[in-house]
């Protein structure tokens, strides 16, 4: 089971682990054995997410969320199988507590009158400056 706050947990049948063999430098290890992970966790279906945050899931995710709805994470950062499980498991908790988080609704400000009066005062400064800057009449 993953924890991830005190209300979600991600059941073990929810995950599925693969693991393939990882790319990069390692010898003759890293054509013998397969270190690299490919975590698999149905989160369209999943139980344990409630519906807004398996959408803020699926924005975060980008391009590993896979059309079936599942959300497909890959790990070979080390040559230890055990290790990369781990970092892989990690990695899905932190994304799904990203997606606990509500974002803040954007309440609309207007500009305040003194700033209005300050912008428009320095265009008119700009505009002068660029006014003065055309050719000097010999005969004024």
């Amino acid at each position: 089971m993953l924890h991830i706050n005190d209300e979600i947990a991600i059941q073990d049948w929810e995950i599925t682990e693969n693991f393939i063999r990882a790319s990069g430098p390692g010898g003759q290890n890293v054509n013998k054995v397969a270190s690299a992970v490919e975590l698999r966790f149905e989160a369209e279906t999943s139980p344990s997410l409630p519906r807004p945050v398996k959408t803020r899931l699926r924005r975060l995710a980008g391009r590993r969320w896979s059309n079936d709805g599942a959300l497909i994470l890959q790990c070979d950062e080390t040559r230890s199988q055990a290790r990369n499980r781990d970092i892989a498991r990690e990695r899905l908790a932190e994304l799904i507590r990203k997606a606990l988080v509500a974002p803040k609704r954007r309440i609309p400000t207007r500009p305040t009158l003194g700033s209005k009066k300050r912008r428009l005062k320095a265009k008119k400064v700009r505009g002068d400056v660029k006014a003065m800057r055309g050719k000097i009449d010999p005969e004024a």
